[in-house]
Parts: C-alpha cells; sequence; structure tokens
C-alpha cells in the first residue's frame, strides 16, 4: 500500500513540477513583464516563397508596360489568385472523391498467426496437451453499398456544388486581382500626369520670376514683384517635389499590386488619349447584367446549392439501405500445406431504427444551414445591385467633371494669356498674372485627375458588372464626347 501511495505522489509531484517545455526552451515567459524566447527554428521549416520576377517575354521591353502586360503580371504572381487556384483544385479532388460512394471498397491483407494453448484437462480428467500451430495467408473483403434514398446523391451533389463555387470564387478573385491593379495602374498615369502638369507650371513661374527681375532692372517693377514672383517660383516648385514623392510611392504600389519589389526596375508606355463620356446602357441593363456575369454571385448561389445537398444526404441517413459485403481468403497451416480457401458473402438490408435523434437533429441543422446560405444569396445579390447603382452613378459623374475640367482648363488658359499680355503692355498688375498662373496650374491638375479618376470608376463599374476582362479590357459601352479633343495621357 506504501508503495502505491509512492508511485502516485511522484506521479502528481512530475505533473505539478512546471510548465512543459517547447523545443529545449520554457513553454511560457518567466513572467508578465518578460517576453517569451522562442526556440531555434526547426530544420524542416516552412519552404521560402520564390520571388516574383518579370518573365523573359516582358525583360525586353520593361521600361514601356502596357495595361495589359500590368494586368499579366499581377494575375501570374498575386498570391490571393495562387490561394483561390488551390482551393478550387483541392474541391475538384473532393468532388472525384465523392464519387468513390457509387463503387465498391475492396481491401486485401496478408496476415499471419501464431497460436499456442495451455494444456486443459477433458471431462474424463485426460490432459489434453497444448496446441501450437502458426496459420497464414491472403484475405480480401469488400463492401458495397448498393442502394440507398438519396444520401449518397445528395453527398456527390454537395461536393460538385462545391467545386463550382470555388471555381466561382477564383473567378471573382481574379476581377478583384485586375481592379486592384488597374486602380494602381491608373493611381501612377495620373501622379505621371500630374508630375508633367506642375513642371511646366514651374516653368512658367520661373519665366515670370527671370521676366519680372528684367523688369525690375529697367525701372518696370518694383521689389514687391520680384518677391512674389520668387514665392509664387517656390511654391511651384514645392508642389512638383511633393508630387515626384508620391509618384515614387505610387510607382511602390504599383509594383507590389504586380506582385514584384517595390524597387524592381520597369515604367509604363504611355496611354493613347481617349475620349470619355457617360455610359451608353441604364443602370438597369447593367444591373440586369451584373445578376448574371457576377462570380462571387454565382459562388453564393452555389453554395446554397451545396448545402441543398447536404440536406439530401442527411435526409438519406433516416432511411434503409441495402449493402452488400464479402470476403474471402486462403488459409495455410502446418497440417494444411497445400492450403484451404473460404469465404463469406452477405447482402443485407441496414434499417436505421434509434441513434438518440442524432439523425434527425442532423437534418434540422442541415436545413438550417440551407437557410443560412440561401439568405447569403440574397444578401449577396442585395450587394451587387448596390455596388453597379453606385459605380453606375460615379461612372457619370466622373465624366461631367471631365468635361467641366476641360472647360475649367481652357478658361484658365485664356485668362492666363490676357493677364500676362496686360502685364506685359503695362497696362495690368502683376498680382493678376499670378492669380491666373496659379489658376493654370489648379486647372491643370483638376483636368489630369477628372481623366484618370473617369478611368478608374469605369473600372470599377466593369468589375461590379462582372465583365472585367484578364486583359485589363471592359466592354462597358461609353458615349465620347465627340466635340473636344482628349489630351494626350
Amino acid at each position: 500500500m506504501k508503495r502505491v501511495r509512492f508511485i502516485v505522489a511522484v506521479l502528481v509531484s512530475a505533473g505539478c513540477a512546471g510548465t512543459p517545455s517547447v523545443a529545449g526552451v520554457a513553454g511560457v515567459a518567466p513572467a508578465a513583464n518578460k517576453a517569451w524566447t522562442p526556440p531555434a527554428p526547426p530544420r524542416d521549416s516552412l519552404p521560402s516563397t520564390p520571388q516574383a520576377t518579370i518573365p523573359a517575354d516582358l525583360a525586353a521591353r520593361v521600361d514601356s508596360l502596357t495595361l495589359g502586360d500590368v494586368v499579366d503580371l499581377a494575375l501570374r504572381n498575386n498570391p490571393e489568385t495562387q490561394i483561390s487556384w488551390a482551393n478550387a483544385r483541392a474541391a475538384a479532388a473532393a468532388y472525384g472523391g465523392s464519387k468513390a460512394l457509387y463503387y465498391p471498397t475492396i481491401n486485401g491483407q496478408i496476415g499471419v498467426t501464431h497460436l499456442k494453448s495451455s494444456p486443459t484437462f477433458s471431462n474424463d480428467s485426460v490432459l489434453r496437451p497444448s496446441l501450437e500451430q502458426t496459420n497464414y495467408g491472403p484475405t480480401l473483403s469488400v463492401s458495397w453499398l448498393i442502394a440507398d434514398l438519396g444520401g449518397r446523391a445528395g453527398t456527390i451533389e454537395s461536393a460538385r456544388q462545391a467545386l463550382i463555387a470555388a471555381n466561382w470564387t477564383h473567378n471573382a478573385t481574379i476581377q478583384t486581382v485586375v481592379l486592384e491593379v488597374e486602380s494602381a495602374f491608373f493611381n501612377y498615369m495620373a501622379n505621371k500626369a500630374l508630375v508633367e502638369s506642375e513642371r511646366l507650371s514651374v516653368k512658367e513661374a520661373e519665366t515670370s520670376l527671370q521676366s519680372t527681375q528684367e523688369r525690375q532692372n529697367v525701372g518696370l517693377a518694383t521689389i514687391a514683384d520680384v518677391l512674389q514672383a520668387k514665392t509664387a517660383f517656390s511654391q511651384a516648385t514645392l508642389t512638383l517635389e511633393s508630387t515626384e514623392g508620391d509618384l515614387q510611392t505610387t510607382r511602390g504600389a504599383l509594383a507590389a499590386a504586380m506582385g514584384l519589389p517595390a524597387n524592381a526596375p520597369y515604367d509604363i508606355e504611355a496611354m493613347p488619349a481617349t475620349a470619355v463620356g457617360p455610359a451608353t446602357d441604364s443602370v438597369d441593363l447593367l444591373i440586369a447584367q451584373a445578376v448574371k456575369s457576377r462570380p462571387d454571385l454565382a459562388a453564393a448561389e452555389a453554395q446554397y446549392r451545396e448545402a441543398i445537398g447536404n440536406v439530401r444526404a442527411a435526409r438519406g441517413n433516416l432511411f434503409p439501405t441495402i449493402q452488400l459485403s464479402g470476403s474471402g481468403g486462403r488459409t495455410y497451416v502446418q497440417t494444411l500445406p497445400s492450403g484451404a480457401t473460404n469465404y463469406t458473402v452477405s447482402l443485407g438490408l441496414q434499417i436505421p431504427i434509434f441513434s438518440g435523434f442524432s439523425r434527425q437533429y442532423a437534418v434540422k441543422q442541415a436545413r438550417a444551414e440551407a437557410d443560412a446560405a440561401l439568405g447569403r444569396a440574397a444578401s449577396a445579390r442585395q450587394q451587387v445591385i448596390f455596388q453597379v447603382f453606385s459605380s453606375y452613378y460615379a461612372l457619370q459623374t466622373a465624366a461631367r467633371r471631365v468635361n467641366t475640367a476641360d472647360d475649367l482648363l481652357a478658361s484658365a488658359q485664356a485668362s492666363e494669356e490676357a493677364a500676362l499680355g496686360r502685364y506685359r503692355a503695362g497696362v495690368g498688375l502683376f498680382v493678376d498674372l499670378l492669380t491666373a498662373q496659379s489658376a493654370l496650374a489648379t486647372a491643370r491638375a483638376q483636368q489630369v485627375q477628372a481623366r484618370w479618376t473617369w478611368q478608374t470608376s469605369l473600372a470599377q463599374l466593369s468589375h461590379d458588372t462582372g465583365v472585367l476582362d484578364t486583359t485589363g479590357l471592359t466592354n462597358i459601352r461609353v458615349t465620347p464626347d465627340s466635340t473636344r479633343e482628349a489630351p494626350p495621357q
């Protein structure tokens, strides 16, 4: 008894001796205000992700990538597309595995059994010697579900719909990646155009400063005019420097969207001029197209059908099934060196009688999950309609802003030319010229931003309608204003 108590005490004390270690270091930090020291990384650590590089077919023109090239790089390198594709492949394997329910399960076994019995006494008190023998031989077993009432078909249909949903999700991921990289592309191009616009403003401010200094030398301008010209030149230079910094930031963001390092050497080819305008189709037509084309909505609907398949599978467990089973083999022993064949075959009707109501609750659970999936599909549909409605009017507004920005730029240019002419003729104030030049610089920036905002809005509407192409193109029709000439971008 004392020995038992001693063993129990040792075990209890060993269990309370302290926290378990992790790879030779303490399992937790020594105190609340101390950091935990991790162990050395294991030898079989996670494989390193290969660094994305520019493919050879694009490396030759890395300084003049097009929008299609940028989208192609993003789709190749973005981990989200790799994840969604892997999920689709896993769902395909699961669907293929579910079809095994239609086929028999066959297993083979080869075993050796050694038996030795103890001596026994017979009824007449005669001692029987011990028996020792070795049995060995192959065995083959077969199990086959011949028929059920919908459970097997429901399981397979659920796996099939899960595969369809995974593929639609992959398509949705592709469109999302395309939208993200296009937005980064247009943002970068907008900053490039903005830098060029502000360089022109700096050049104009510098010219004004030189002209004012020359006029002061001949007594036609005051020191106040020179100081104001210097202030305008410094302000234009500061704005340019800030935009050049933003340009590098957006360039790095675009590289990251393509899956490349932020310092990767590349540049973008100048896009041809694009005539902008509002969408030609009505918002109702685009909403109807989105309901048919949006891959995430199709995925939500497939997930509902997957849940319905689970309901069928759960309900099928309530009903009888017909199963065929059998086994056969050949046994060899010392007394039978040539072996003997044995087999069993059984055909039975398996009737579920009682399982603690688990099967009934499984059906209720599957039905509730199907109702939830239906609700998610309805919510996704409402969200799609709202997204198309919102992005449609965002595009219409962006188109109107482009027209207004064009008018603003034209009037600002005319105002600047008039103010410059009056100042050179000696009948205008220098402050009026500075005001006109500042308004012109603002108008140039607003025109650049308005046009690239329209491009981004068009890509957003294409994504929300579900028609954004993997090359970055869209089939959303717009009505360009033929009376306006689009500036180079």
